[in-house]
């Protein structure tokens, strides 16, 4: 079964917000499976004025935070389960992060990304960015739950 979820759900499952919250919309979720989510690239976005003033391009740390918080929504939709006051989710690993075009303001960002595998809590996923059919960026995340 394929779920969409709008921005109103969106928060409910991630506890980011402004100027951090980088997931716009989730086309599709299969819980157990996958997730594809976009993220829409503004010129208004906070980090541009000094990421270049002359040639905008959205720093590659934030594309794998948006892929991050894609493969977190993916994760709770797998469980059921929403953040609570309670937990923080964290990143525990990246491994093979590749950059392979710029994104630029006026770029929908495309988020793929799929379990790999959970065992005990750390959960690992396959992440692929992308621009109009492009891959912008790739990573294979680790990410878990744990109490505060």
């Amino acid at each position: 079964m394929s779920i969409q979820m709008d921005i109103h759900e969106i928060l409910q499952h991630l506890p980011h917000r402004y100027p951090f919250l980088l997931i716009d919309r989730v086309l599709s979720v299969e819980p157990g499976k996958s997730i594809v989510a976009l993220k829409n690239v503004s010129i208004n976005e906070p980090f541009f004025p000094g990421h270049y003033p002359h040639h905008p391009v959205m720093p590659g740390v934030l594309i794998i935070e948006a892929m991050a918080q894609a493969a977190a929504l993916l994760s709770f939709k797998s469980q059921g389960t929403r953040p609570d006051d309670n937990s923080v989710y964290y990143f525990v690993g990246i491994d093979g992060a590749r950059f392979k075009r710029p994104v630029s303001p006026g770029d929908q960002l495309i988020l793929k990304v799929e379990i790999l595998r959970n065992m005990r809590g750390l959960w690992k996923f396959s992440a692929v960015a992308e621009v109009d059919g492009q891959v912008a960026a790739q990573a294979e995340l680790m990410c878990t739950m744990r109490d505060k």
